[in-house]
């Protein structure tokens, strides 16, 4: 399994950004895919998930600013990211469970500033 993130940056405060997660070896398809950030000193939390029907959730705290979405034809995971604020800066990750192991992409670093 691998997850190859890619597309953070710096951005100013209110900009936007698009993240991709490219992935391979598992059947893409038929799993949930997650975006995921950890701040510098703080613990990694979930941004926001997509089931394999295209269900998503979302932390409160980018409710309305972040879409997460997916194509299966690509085996790929996007989160568009508008309307960012400085306490969006951390590294992103991406993420997928096959079997009983939880897999993490390397990571994208994203910083807002104000």
């Amino acid at each position: 399994v691998q997850l190859q993130a890619s597309g953070g940056g710096l951005v100013q405060a209110g900009g936007s950004l698009r993240l991709s997660c490219a992935a391979s070896g598992f059947i893409f398809s038929i799993k949930a895919m997650g975006w995921y950030r950890q701040a510098p000193g703080k613990q990694r939390e979930s941004v926001a998930g997509i089931s394999t029907v295209g269900v998503t959730n979302y932390v409160d705290s980018v409710k309305g600013r972040f879409t997460i979405s997916r194509d299966n034809a690509k085996n790929t995971v996007y989160l568009q990211m508008n309307s960012l604020k400085p306490e969006d800066t951390a590294v992103y990750y991406c993420s997928t469970t096959v079997g009983s192991r939880t897999y993490w992409g390397q990571g994208t670093q994203v910083t807002v500033s104000s």
